[in-house]
């Protein structure tokens, strides 16, 4: 196993990199930095880095797209069923996770080929995922200067370190990659934190230039297969950095007590949504 005690790139799969066990006393992720915050907590995030999650279906479809449109990933064993109402589908969706592969039934092995098709004729999408532009699934490591705290990603592309402003994609599958739906998911999943995360550890890496830029590549999942490149603005991505440090810090405070605080030990006095007082405000008052 590899240990590492100085930045940088290092070659490792992606159990590796997300079971956290090559940095002595491990580091912090984008989705860990999410989770420290509200709506979770450090004790959420303490109990799901003790305790790993099992494969579930409703990621092998993403893998399988990751796969098909950046090439790198676990291999996908394509299962002769049309569902897993069967002993013997589940049985052969059981066996291809012991081994390590993500289990796909042929029409949803299908449906990602036919979304990487629509990815590579897209001129935008298929420009910045250009074999010859840079490498998959990289693992980065860094230093927090302000705290010393160690950061990790592990962005889906990065690019060749060139003259020009770095563009960094990153492929998202979704139900819907609209603007107005996918500024949900951006708010929602706090993606306009892992933006800065990872623009900020590869330019630490100077792997990337100061003016480097995140760029969503959303994608649906049902046909057409549409494709939607989003960037974020200077303000969204303002408060990407400061819910990040507001993270770390708190990283840090836990890590140096050992004190993994759930939701508060006193009553937590919470405010009516806006839209909800808007509407019992005008209909009843």
């Amino acid at each position: 196993m590899i240990t590492i005690i100085e930045p940088g790139v290092y070659d490792m799969t992606a159990e590796e990199y997300h079971a956290d066990e090559a940095v002595p006393g491990g580091s912090l992720s984008s989705s860990g930095a999410r989770r420290l915050l509200p709506p979770g907590c450090p004790a959420l995030y303490r109990w799901e880095q003790d305790h790993p999650q099992p494969a579930k279906r409703v990621f092998d479809f993403g893998h399988a797209a990751h796969k098909l449109v950046l090439g790198d990933g676990p291999e996908i064993d394509v299962l002769d069923f049309d569902n897993y109402q069967t002993k013997a589908a589940q049985q052969a969706r059981d066996e291809a996770r012991h081994m390590g592969v993500v289990p796909l039934l042929r029409h949803e092995y299908q449906q990602v080929l036919e979304m990487a098709a629509v990815i590579r004729r897209h001129p935008l999408a298929s420009a910045l995922l250009a074999p010859e532009s840079g490498q998959p699934e990289i693992s980065m490591f860094a230093q927090d200067p302000a705290t010393g705290m160690w950061v990790r990603s592990r962005p889906d592309w990065m690019p060749h370190r060139t003259g020009s402003r770095t563009l960094i994609p990153d492929y998202k599958s979704t139900n819907d990659a609209s603007n107005e739906a996918f500024t949900k998911s951006i708010q929602s999943f706090g993606y306009y934190q892992q933006a800065p995360w990872y623009i900020d550890i590869a330019v630490a890496l100077d792997l990337a230039s100061e003016d480097a830029e995140f760029l969503f590549i959303a994608q649906e999942k049902t046909p057409p297969y549409l494709v939607n490149v989003i960037g974020l603005d200077a303000d969204w991505l303002r408060k990407g950095r400061a819910r990040n440090r507001a993270a770390l810090e708190l990283y840090a405070e836990c890590s140096q007590t050992g004190r993994w605080p759930g939701y508060g030990d006193e009553p937590n006095y919470v405010s009516q949504p806006v839209w909800a007082d808007i509407r019992d405000t005008e209909e009843y008052l």
